[in-house]
């Protein structure tokens, strides 16, 4: 195999990967079994996939009482009051879990949206610069902020 070959051929998977991975609707990295087994999580996913958002804040409320540290069910907080327009909540627990975890993926996308949502395209745009360096060969979460800057922009032009 020449070297031309298995460079093409490397990027070609690269590629894929990448595309794989943004097909995947990103909200959070379960990094724990314990987590992922949690029932008040599953149920609180369930929720999020539901898009019951109250549901969803109680759930994950119950989760953050056992596990105060828990990034994913303090971002999955922050998701659910963003989407019911409750933005104080939304950053509170966007930042505890960003306290937590600074560099957990779709924390940092989804206060970049919050931001955007009220008015503050340069915070948004801060935290595209961090995912972006968090993301070393991209991600889903980065390419959905880029995004929706893309967009926020285009539309106050």
């Amino acid at each position: 195999m020449t070297l031309r070959t298995f460079i093409k051929a490397a990027l070609g998977l690269f590629a894929a990967q990448l595309l794989a991975a943004q097909i995947v609707f990103a909200m959070g990295s379960s990094s724990s079994s314990e987590t992922a087994e949690n029932p008040d999580f599953a149920a609180g996913k369930t929720a999020i996939d539901a898009q019951d958002w109250n549901a969803a804040i109680t759930a994950f409320t119950k989760v953050a009482e056992a596990d105060p540290k828990n990034a994913d069910a303090l971002n999955y907080l922050g998701f659910a009051n963003r989407k019911l327009k409750n933005y104080d909540a939304a950053f509170d627990y966007y930042n505890k879990a960003l306290a937590i975890d600074p560099e957990h993926k779709g924390a940092n996308e989804y206060i970049g949206e919050a931001y955007l949502q009220t008015g503050n395209l340069a915070k948004a745009e801060e935290h595209l610069v961090k995912l972006d360096a968090i993301c070393f060969f991209g991600c889903p979460e980065y390419t959905m902020l880029k995004r929706a800057v893309d967009d926020y922009k285009a539309k106050q032009s």
